[in-house]
This record gives structure tokens, sequence and C-alpha cells, in this order.
């Protein structure tokens, strides 16, 4: 017989059920206990790292205007692609949607979208239409926000000197990087609550942190004087078929740098392109001629001569085992320091050299800004070349004197011409005239103080002088009519790669003047590297008078009736003999970018020291 299972009775059963509930009311009110009480800070985060999402705000990056308040360089919005990872719940599947609209392969874009945190970047500054396109796929997880981009509005103009900003918006190079601590400001932040699909929370937490926007800079550029410049500059690189060439522009009282044109050329045969670094004041070169300035104030301001005091000068010099020679041989006569300077002469020029000395001829070099840097504060500013006493040879008081043996950047040459048409005064070279904060409030930048370097009366023998260099000696075709033009022409050798010696045939061509003569308003410097023709008084002279015409209109400086005439023109050897008519025609190849080119062949070693 089957024994058959018996029911609990009932009482028994109820008390068993009561226990397991019993037993389940109270694991629910310990769970419930831990969330709300002793857990519940850490649930708070979870919820608020669902909820919440912190989004960076750049600042906008400050403006840099010309000295006229028109802008070089500014931010424009364009949209970035970022995603919180944490709301992405297939990275593969969203990669592959993202990657043709954003030409992204997928396997990094999924990577970034399953990288930890919060925030990550897809893509940066994209076009509109790419942003727009990624909107209207809805990719979970994925958001747009704009970014400020660095833009040029006027192009590549002035962009060797002006540099460049990185992705993040930071200084690289140029100005962008000296003043970067000034322009970049302090990024802000916003955070909201959004649901599941990205979308803001109505009423929920909002906060805003606003970035503070970056200084704007002042320069002391005018952008019309420095289009010309480069314009100018570009043709005459292009027709002379020079490596490159720097344009620079100064207002005589101030040192404020009204242009700055630096160019080089185009390795694949187009149009002259922005040089990588600012030349004028990175690089150095040997001077040559436009040098002599310096040895001819000096033997001024120690009373050794006087601008008619005449030397007999010869064809040729001897310095230890260096024979020095004039660029064209003439007789033994008697030459005045006047002839000296404007015919360029190399020997006169040794001479008073000698009467100086080297330690008196080493301190004017100084005096005059050579061996140092500038107050701009530029990265990578070369101080230039000057040997130190100790080290100087029986040659070097020739060759330093005629400008070779001492390398200079061309700021420091422009600078050591404006001091002699400010009355003897050097003032430091000026980029920066200011920064302005978002409130409008201005603060003027710093710089050195004036100091004198020669005499009022020295300064002005010494452009009296060069007033003759252009009136009938090496550089008349950078007269100017109605004005009287005040400069020094030369030609030096171009040192060889790794120092030693000199490069077969290759010269650095230059021109440096001041106008007008007689109460300059603007220093300007033309230098072309490795023209054809060589002499600076034939290809850089030319755009000087092109340069300074242009500058003194715009600047609005009247002409004088009568001023500006010459007696003749330079020839491409520095003679003195091509009449007026010559210094139009220069002038005019410019303009048209067509210099001519047909000159006596170039000498072997080319003028031994600078001719014109």
């Amino acid at each position: 017989m089957t024994a058959v299972a018996q029911p609990l009775p009932s009482k028994p059963r109820v008390l068993a059920l009561g226990l397991v509930l019993l037993v389940l009311l109270t694991g629910l009110v310990v769970r419930l206990s831990d969330i709300q009480v002793r857990s519940s800070a850490r649930y708070q985060d979870i919820g608020m790292q669902q909820r919440v999402r912190t989004a960076p705000v750049p600042a906008a990056r400050g403006v840099i205007f010309d000295r006229n308040g028109e802008p070089l360089a500014l931010s424009a919005d364009r949209p970035t692609i970022w995603a919180n990872p944490q709301l992405v719940s297939d990275p593969l599947a969203a990669a592959t949607r993202l990657s043709p609209v954003l030409g992204i392969d997928v396997q990094t874009l999924q990577t970034k979208l399953a990288k930890s945190g919060q925030f990550s970047y897809l893509a940066r500054k994209v076009e509109p239409e790419v942003a727009q396109k990624v909107e209207e796929l809805a990719v979970e997880g994925v958001f747009l926000l704009d970014e400020p981009e660095r833009f040029l509005p006027s192009g590549p103009l002035a962009q060797s000197l002006l540099g460049d900003v990185g992705i993040d918006n930071e200084g690289l190079s140029g100005l962008e990087l000296l003043y970067d601590d000034v322009l970049s400001g302090q990024p802000g932040q916003l955070t909201t609550e959004r649901d599941r699909s990205g979308r803001e929370i109505a009423g929920g937490d909002r906060t805003f942190v606003a970035p503070t926007p970056g200084r704007d800079v002042v320069v002391s550029l005018d952008r019309s004087l420095q289009y010309e410049a480069e314009r100018l500059l570009s043709n005459q690189i292009v027709a002379t078929g020079a490596n490159g060439g720097m344009l620079l522009v100064m207002d005589v009282d101030t040192g404020d740098l009204l242009a700055m044109a630096d160019l080089k050329a185009d390795p694949n045969g187009g149009a002259p392109i922005p040089a990588p670094q600012l030349s004028p004041v990175v690089e150095v070169y040997e001077p040559g001629s436009v040098n002599k300035i310096i040895t001819v104030a000096g033997a001024l301001s120690e009373g050794l001569v006087t601008p008619d005091t005449e030397l007999t000068v010869g064809s040729t010099i001897q310095l230890g085992p260096k024979v020095f020679s004039e660029h064209d041989p003439h007789p033994t006569e008697p030459w005045s320091v006047t002839r000296i300077l404007a015919d360029s002469s190399n020997v006169g020029t040794i001479m008073l050299a000698q009467d100086l000395g080297d330690a008196r001829l080493d301190a004017y070099f100084r005096a005059f800004g050579y061996g140092h840097t500038t107050s701009l504060g530029w990265p990578g500013e070369s101080a230039g070349l000057v040997l130190d006493l100790n080290d100087w040879a029986s040659t070097t008081l020739g060759a330093v004197s005629i400008g070779q043996g001492v390398a200079v950047t061309g700021l420091q040459m422009l600078a050591a011409y404006n001091t002699i048409a400010n009355d003897g005064v050097y003032v430091s070279p000026r980029l920066v005239t200011s920064t302005v904060g978002a409130d409008g409030s201005r603060v003027p930048a710093g710089g050195e103080q004036p100091r004198p370097v020669v005499t009022p009366q020295v300064a002005n023998e010494v452009s009296v002088m060069l007033t003759r260099v252009v009136q009938s000696g090496t550089g008349t075709r950078a007269a100017v009519p109605g004005y009287d033009v005040a400069g020094k022409t030369g030609t030096a050798r171009k040192p060889a790669a790794g120092g030693r010696g000199y490069e077969q045939g290759a010269y650095v061509s230059s021109f440096v003047g001041f106008v007008p003569a007689n109460d300059p308003a603007v220093t300007i410097m033309v230098v072309l590297d490795k023209p054809y023709p060589i002499f600076g008084g034939v290809v850089a002279a030319p755009v000087f008078s092109s340069m300074a015409a242009y500058t003194l209109r715009h600047l609005l400086v009247p002409p004088v009736e009568g001023a500006g005439a010459t007696d003749a023109a330079a020839d491409p050897t520095g003679d003195v003999s091509a009449g007026a008519a010559a210094a139009a025609a220069a002038r005019q190849a410019v303009e048209t970018g067509a210099v001519t080119t047909t000159t006596a062949p170039v000498p072997a070693e080319g003028p031994p020291g600078a001719g014109g």
C-alpha cells in the first residue's frame, strides 16, 4: 500500500511563508539602506556621469592689428566633432558610420570612441559641410562644438613675421609665439545635464564658466606699406633670379618697423614665398660696403678727419699678408673723405680705419648695435658675429672696416643707418606698439631708451656724404624725384657653406638709406641674395627708389621742388657714367619686374670687399 504525503498544517505553512518574506524584506531594507545611505554618493556619481556632460569652451585668441587697426591675424569659429565614449554603446558601429564622412579610418575612430573618460576628439576644425553631415547621422554619444581657428585676412602677407599657431591655438612661431601668453587667454567650460540621446534636460543643472579672451596685439606694420614692399621685392627676386631678399622700412624717430618683407625664391618655380623664419632678425650676412658709414662716422667723431680732408688713395693697400684692392683700379691721387664714401673706396676706408685703430673701431661697431640683440626679444634672434678684439689678426681691421669678416642681421644694419638719420641717436627697432584688452584697456609696449652714438654734427656730415652717393656716386638709381636721398650701396661676397672662404660668384647686394635726407622720415633697406646683376647700385637701389616714393606718398611727406636730381647713374661696375635716364629706367624695370641684365660678365671673385 502506497503512502500518501499529508499536507502541512496551515499554521506552520503561514509561519514559513512569513519567515521567507521577512528575510526578503530585511534584505531589501539592508540593500536600500546601502544604496541610500552608505553608498549614496557613489550612485549619485554614477547617475551624474550618465547625465552630466562637460565640454571645454576655447578662449578667443586675440587679434593682431596693424598700426591703423587693420586685422592681420584673427580667429573664426570652425566646427569640431567630439564624443562622450560612455554614451557610445557600439563603438565599431558608430565608427563605421562616421568613417566615410570624416575621412578617418574605422579603426582609428573606434579607438577614440572606446577610450575611457567622457571626452574624446574625433575631428578638429572641419568644414561646415562635414559637420552638417555628422549632425544628420545623429550617432549616439557624438556631438559638435565650435573652436576658433586662426585666419589671415590678407593671405600670406607678413606671414614670416606673424608666424603660425597649432591645432590647440598655441603659438608656434613668429609673433604668435612671442606673444602667445598675451594672445591665448584662458579657456572656460560648459557643464549640462542631458538624456541618453544627448538632448539637454529642461530645468537640469547647467554651469557655464566663461573663457577669458586673449588680449589683442597692435604692431607697427602698415598693411599698405607691407603689401607694396612684398610686391616690389617679389618682382625683383624674379627679375634677377635671386635666392631671396628682404625689404625693411623703419620710422626714423620711433624705430617703428613699418614694413618687413622677407621672401625666398620658390624652389618649384612659382612666385616667391614667405621665408620660413624672419630672416632680417635670425639670419646674418656680411654687409659689405654699406658698413663703411661706421668707419667714416668713427673717424669723424674722433676728430681724425673732416669731410673735406684728403687722403692719398691708391688702388691697393696691404695689411699683413693680404692685399686689399678697389673694385675699379685708379691712379694714386688725393681723395676727400666725402669722395671715399661716395665712390665706395675700399682703400680709403681702410686708411681711415688704420687711423682709428682696432679698439676704437670695435667700440663704434658695438655702439651702432653690432654684437647684441635688439629689444624685440624675437625667438632665435641673432646678435650677429663680431670678433672679440683678442681674436683680431693683422688683416681683421682692413676686412671689417669695409664689411668683410663681420656679420650682421638686416635689422642691425637698418638700425645703424637709422642712427645717422636720427641725428646720431640710436633708437631700438620696435614691432609691437601696444596690447589691448577686451575692455579696451591699452598697455604700451616697452623698449630700450634711445642712446646717443655720435653727435648731431657728425650724423649730419655723414648724411651729406651719403647724399653725394645718390647724387653722383654709386647709388644714383636710388634717387626719388622731389626728394633728396641719403644712402649707400653694397655688393658683398657671400661666405661659403661651412664658413670657410667665399662661395664662387655669389654676392649679397644691398642699398640702405633714408629720405628726405634733410629731414628724414623713414630709413629703408633692400637686400638681395645672389642676384644677377650682382651690384647693389643696379639691383637694390631701384627697389629702394620705388619703395621710398610709395612710402613718402603714403605718409603724406611733401616733395621739394628741384630735389632728387642726380648728376649721373652708376653702371653695373659701380662707375658713374650712365646718366640720369638710367635711374628712371631702373625704377621702371622694378615696377614691371623686368630688370635688364645686359652687363659685363661677373668677375670670378667679384669686387673684393664690396663695390656699388
